[in-house]
């Protein structure tokens, strides 16, 4: 018989894989490189509200989803920017534009330290806005037999909405994590989960936890 078609199905782990998307210090740290060129009081104004909630909610709740995976058994992975070259002309023309250069080997590129990679976990760096447009992470996910996807990451209306829709069309189940990623603000984030809530499952990290806890019994 037919397994019936929903994007509301449980994890697998031995199928599944948790991705963070960009949380590296060029964005998640608050002296990334992304604002080397802000002044404090401007800081302060466009990016102060994204820091508190981000430390105070969304990072904890990384911490707990990548722990709950990894005593799962489910793949855990990470995508940063990160060009090629030193001076980015690999970049895409979107990045270009942006004037995002985050070079190779750079601090920026690098995973925070709050969720920093395991020593056998895989980073894959990335020069555009969706990671299935600029890497080989499909091929990396067929390799590893992954079916279901897990995403969780910054910023919620821009790379995790690219990444969960392209993930979507190349066949992945997608599990977004409302509460383990976020945006420069509560109105895009909520709206970007709105508008891709056809494509994916939503849950919160307590949820996804208490699935994976009940997949063990």
């Amino acid at each position: 018989m037919n397994e019936p078609l929903s994007r509301d199905i449980p994890l697998v782990p031995a199928q599944s894989a948790l991705l963070f998307i960009d949380v590296q210090n060029f964005g998640a740290h608050r002296e990334g490189g992304e604002y080397t060129e802000t002044a404090p009081d401007a800081f302060e104004a466009k990016y102060g509200w994204f820091f508190r909630h981000f430390e105070a909610e969304t990072l904890p709740n990384m911490q707990r989803l990548q722990a709950g995976c990894r005593r799962a058994g489910i793949e855990v992975m990470y995508t940063v920017i990160e060009s090629l070259t030193a001076d980015g002309r690999d970049r895409s023309l979107d990045y270009k534009i942006t004037g995002f250069n985050v070079p190779k080997g750079a601090w920026d590129a690098k995973v925070i330290d709050a969720i920093a990679p395991g020593p056998d976990e895989i980073v894959i760096p990335k020069t555009s806005s969706s990671v299935f447009i600029s890497t080989n992470i499909d091929y990396v996910l067929r390799n590893l037999g992954v079916k279901q996807v897990v995403m969780s990451g910054l910023l919620t209306d821009q790379c995790v909405d690219s990444a969960v829709r392209d993930a979507c069309d190349m066949g992945y189940l997608v599990t977004v994590v409302t509460d383990a990623c976020a945006t420069h603000s509560m109105e895009r984030h909520q709206a970007s989960l709105r508008l891709n809530r056809g494509y994916c499952r939503q849950v919160t990290t307590d949820a996804l936890l208490a699935e994976l806890d009940q997949s063990a019994l």
